[in-house]
């Protein structure tokens, strides 16, 4: 039993800072696809 609440300890922090980062990052991701798509219309209108 103590083996396990040992794993959990150890495994349970990397999961939660990877669902951190992940949020984090998609909504970086989600400001990045806007922008590239701004930017195409953009260079449409030009040529």
């Amino acid at each position: 039993m103590e083996e396990l609440l040992g794993q959990v300890g150890n495994v349970g922090f990397p999961i939660a800072l990877s669902i951190y980062l992940l949020v984090r990052i998609e909504g970086k991701m989600e400001q990045l696809t806007a922008s590239i798509q701004k930017l195409t219309a953009v260079l449409e209108k030009k040529v």
